[in-house]
């Protein structure tokens, strides 16, 4: 469990994203920039703002209702991404690449919460991550005169230099 806020990388990631969005809207017109690009802007900085107000809470519950705040902002902001794009505010591509990383976001969001619940619970948890499957090698091709060392000592030697 992070120690500081500092240490939430989830945050940072959020921070980052906010932080773009709020560019692209600035550049706005007028009316445009004060219907979307207000709302766009105010969803993706209240994510951050929850997850840092669920850090400071003391409770388990307080700060998982917080993540779940947090949660349901960054929803929002997709929302506003898609609107964004339909009426041309935004690329499509720009709106679909802040919406992959706040897909990536919601996930480690719901691993903080597994997390804080199996903390609340006494249990420890290890988080649940995306593993591929083993890949085979197959050697039984290679030609015969393949050698059995592809690279000695003296092949890194001018690594050590």
């Amino acid at each position: 469990m992070p120690t500081s806020l500092e240490d939430v990388r989830v945050l940072k990631n959020v921070e980052q994203i906010a932080d773009a969005i709020y560019k692209v809207a600035e550049r706005w017109n007028e009316f445009p920039r004060d219907v979307v690009g207000k709302q766009i802007s105010r969803a993706a900085d209240s994510i951050g703002a929850n997850i840092a107000e669920s850090f400071g809470r003391f409770h388990f519950g307080k700060k998982i209702q917080f993540l779940y705040y947090a949660r349901g902002s960054l929803f929002e902001t997709k929302y506003w991404l898609n609107r964004a794009s339909a009426r041309e505010l935004m690329s499509s591509a720009d709106s679909k690449s802040y919406a992959t990383r706040l897909t990536e976001i919601a996930r480690q969001l719901n691993l903080y919460v597994s997390s804080l619940k199996g903390q609340r619970s006494g249990e420890i948890t290890v988080a649940r991550s995306v593993r591929e499957n083993p890949v085979e090698y197959l050697t039984s091709r290679l030609p015969e005169n393949f050698p059995e060392i592809l690279f000695d000592e003296t092949d890194f030697a001018w690594l050590e230099s």
